[in-house]
């Protein structure tokens, strides 16, 4: 069950990713005609800028489950599965730490910006807490995926960025691999 709440809450997050990228598909044609009608679209430029944040951060924890960031794996993959697996919670836990900071962070930033009642600076002023919200929830879920991953090396089993991949190659898909 908890497998199942933790993936449903992964493929959200991705839903997250794909409407901010629809958004910025939206903006971008908005402004596209209306510059025909010789008119602009307010504020359209930091909205795309609040959408491509909000696009990337949703997509991390998703996007990490699935093996697909960056990862170099030449001393990993020269290792023992015992020696492999230590070194994979060791990471995973300082990726932990490094993330945690992150979300906390952000989230801090977010409330301080609530809390003064900032403004985009641009055309149209908006609360600025608003579009700074997807940064600590987008890193809160990366962390969510970190610690699940983190909680299945501790358990002696392969991470799921692992499997994937063995299943991408399996499949003849290196693409992630380029």
């Amino acid at each position: 069950m908890l497998r199942r709440l933790l993936d449903g809450l992964y493929a959200i997050s991705a839903g997250l990713a794909a409407l901010s990228l629809l958004g910025i598909f939206l903006v971008m044609m908005a402004q596209v005609a209306l510059r025909e009608m010789q008119r602009q679209l307010p504020g359209a430029d930091d909205i795309s800028a609040y959408l491509c944040v909000a696009t990337t951060f949703f997509a991390l924890a998703a996007t990490f489950r699935r093996g697909e960031l960056i990862r170099v794996g030449m001393v990993l993959d020269r290792l023992g599965p015992g020696a492999r697996r230590v070194a994979e919670a060791l990471v995973l836990a300082l990726a932990g730490v490094i993330v945690g900071a992150i979300a906390w962070f952000t989230w801090q930033d977010m409330l301080f910006s609530l809390e003064i009642e900032e403004v985009a600076q641009g055309t149209v002023a908006f609360p600025l807490w608003v579009p700074k919200l997807a940064m600590p929830v987008g890193a809160g879920l990366l962390l969510v995926a970190i610690l699940d991953e983190l909680a299945a090396v501790l358990r002696g089993a392969k991470p799921g960025y692992v499997l994937a991949a063995e299943a991408r190659a399996a499949a003849g898909d290196f693409s992630a691999e380029v």
